[in-house]
């Protein structure tokens, strides 16, 4: 089981509201250069969607299922198809019909994820990103590096945060502005 963080960063670290959807003040970064920069499967997923399961928080969650229900295609589907745990303190089994193959989960996220069998991918969710790095749980980061400096918002690796020590796997041009690269928990 591995846990892979994927994210849309800018190049001096900030993660906050790439799309626009949380209505930020700088929010919508990333689609400045165009929807092709972020729509598919820009993470190189694949068959991750189909042996293993999403994490998100809730924010996260409600923005997704309001989205991807109603998409079309091959990524689509597997998005829709693909188990979904959300950790929430706030919603209940009922709000999990919004999305297919969602389940809240019960108890403490950190407990929930050293137990799961399968790959972990999580998507934006960054509290749950930083309490799985304060575990030192992350084994994979996949993001995708855009263009743009913002000065401010919220930074994936968080300043006074935990030392991590990463290989980069691979770096490749993702569309005509970004770049995605794959880093790897060091060898200890």
């Amino acid at each position: 089981m591995s846990i892979i963080v994927i994210g849309f960063v800018t190049l001096d670290g900030i993660v906050t509201d790439p799309t626009g959807s949380e209505g930020t003040p700088l929010g919508g970064w990333a689609l400045r250069h165009g929807r092709e920069a972020i729509d598919g499967d820009k993470f190189r997923l694949g068959r991750t969607l189909d042996d293993g399961v999403l994490l998100f928080g809730r924010t996260t969650w409600q923005i997704f299922s309001r989205l991807w229900p109603g998409r079309e295609g091959p990524f689509a589907a597997r998005m829709n198809a693909v188990p979904k745990l959300v950790a929430s303190r706030t919603l209940s089994d009922a709000d999990s019909a919004a999305w297919a193959n969602s389940t809240i989960l019960e108890g403490d996220v950190i407990d929930a994820v050293k137990q799961e069998p399968r790959d972990v991918v999580v998507i934006g969710s960054l509290s749950l990103v930083h309490r799985l790095m304060t575990e030192d749980l992350i084994d994979e980061y996949r993001l995708l590096t855009f263009p743009t400096v913002l000065g401010t918002g919220d930074r994936l690796f968080p300043a006074g945060g935990r030392p991590a020590h990463l290989e980069c796997v691979s770096a490749q041009q993702a569309g005509a502005a970004a770049v995605l690269t794959r880093y790897r928990r060091a060898s200890r």
